[in-house]
């Protein structure tokens, strides 16, 4: 068996191809059928985001599991399939790679939440469908375990590395709960749109837009629950707001100090007015930091933000991947004993099946005995069970892993005659090659 992963995103493929991957609900339970049913397969789940599609794989023998793993792909794909666009990863690398995306350490922004929701709700889905089992179980699990922890273990997740949501995170600084702020946005581009999604996304219930153009102000206003100040009249409002940000192509100041400081004449708020100017050409005077209960700050003083952020997640990433490594060890620990598993299996199998005959025909022998009599008779014959078979079970998950291992499956399998149904013979280790 070999653990294989083939996919592609954000690093691989354009955005249209991309798109035609990004599969629906719907769609994914449909190949999580068709793999089902394959024979070369036997655990399947398809992570499928707006970024990355991946499918994971379980394959029984390696070399005729990815032949038909092409045939399917490109059966899926169509026309748009190219190689290049596409990633193949194996045993560890391929658990390695997991570990990684549900860390969010392989995003577009790293650091981001949504990929190990993502993770979790395609592992579920798999479940639900019935193409996993114990080591897709096991390595899905630990997969959102380590997200998780990489979460509250760094801070990965909370340094901003954009402008736009280094802008709000200033502004939290300053006033603290968005959730009850007013809040107005002056330019209706590309940055006021990206600043106002991360308002939201931080608890800001709605937000005041205003441009010069009032249709392109509309059309903002309405992406974010929002309400359209006309430009003319910004002023008046931003008097008595908690925070403004400003992001419009201007030539010149759009706030002047003196302006400014007539209007506050009107302020009603204790508060101090947070203005975050992220405009190149700058939109704000820097003389209204002279005014009383005026925060001010610029591009340089968010980018200056921005880099120590990134520095900063950078050594989270660091240290996230060393967290991921030790999860990789722990993991491996956990599945080494899966290749001896059949040999154990089949031993305790038979010790039970000779059990069972033993005491049916020692209870035909004696049927005075009462109901507890036979039960105690049962109860010790499968303790007595247990009890030799202890030791041999120790001693072959000790095996497991080391180079004894092929040699404990050979002399296990012959001593007690484990291969004498005609099972596919346990010591076969290429079946259980999980790791390479």
């Amino acid at each position: 068996m070999q653990l294989i992963v083939l996919g592609l995103n954000h690093k691989t493929a354009p955005v249209e191809i991309r798109e035609k991957f990004n599969f629906s609900r719907s769609r994914i339970k449909h190949i999580l059928r068709l793999f089902r049913e394959s024979d070369d397969f036997s655990e399947t789940v398809l992570v499928s985001t707006c970024n990355r599609t991946e499918l994971y794989l379980v394959a029984q023998e390696p070399e005729d599991g990815m032949a038909s793993l092409q045939i399917a792909v490109k059966r899926i794909a169509g026309k748009t399939f190219k190689s290049e666009y596409f990633y193949t990863l194996t045993g560890v690398h391929c658990v390695r790679h997991l570990l990684l995306v549900a860390s969010s350490l392989d995003s577009l922004i790293v650091g981001e939440g949504q990929i190990l929701s993502q993770v979790k709700d395609a592992y579920h889905l798999a479940r639900t469908a019935g193409t996993t089992s114990t080591l897709f179980n096991t390595i899905f699990n630990q997969a959102i375990t380590t997200g998780k922890r990489i979460r509250t273990r760094t801070q990965i997740a909370y340094r901003s590395v954009s402008v736009s949501s280094a802008a709000v995170d200033l502004a939290m600084k300053v006033v603290g709960d968005l959730s009850k702020a007013d809040i107005l946005v002056i330019g209706a581009g590309k940055m006021s749109e990206l600043t106002a999604r991360h308002l939201l996304d931080k608890g800001a219930p709605s937000i005041f837009v205003t441009n010069r153009s009032y249709d392109h102000a509309q059309e903002l206003a309405a992406k974010f629950n929002g309400s359209v100040i006309r430009f003319d009249d910004f002023i008046d409002h931003a008097v008595n707001a908690d925070i403004v940000i400003t992001s419009t192509g201007a030539p010149h100041y759009i706030i002047q100090r003196d302006r400014l400081a007539l209007a506050l004449e009107e302020r009603q708020k204790a508060n101090p007015l947070v203005l975050i100017d992220i405009a190149v050409p700058r939109d704000i005077d820097p003389e209204v930091t002279g005014l009383k209960n005026v925060v001010l700050y610029n591009i340089d003083d968010l980018q200056n933000v921005v880099d120590t952020n990134k520095e900063l997640r950078n050594q989270d990433a660091e240290a996230a991947k060393t967290l991921i490594e030790e999860d990789i060890l722990a993991l491996k620990e956990r599945l080494r004993y899966l290749s001896l598993r059949p040999v154990m299996v089949r031993l305790h199998d038979k010790f039970d099946f000779l059990r069972e005959r033993i005491v049916a025909k020692t209870l035909k022998k004696m049927p005075e005995l009462t109901e507890e009599q036979q039960h105690k008779i049962e109860v010790m014959s499968e303790r007595l069970m247990y009890k030799f078979l202890r030791d041999p079970m120790i001693n072959i998950n000790k095996a497991a892993g080391t180079e004894e291992e092929e040699h404990v499956k050979k002399d296990i399998s012959r001593f007690f005659m484990l291969n004498d149904k005609d099972e596919d013979e346990p010591d076969d280790e290429k079946n259980y090659n999980y790791w390479n």
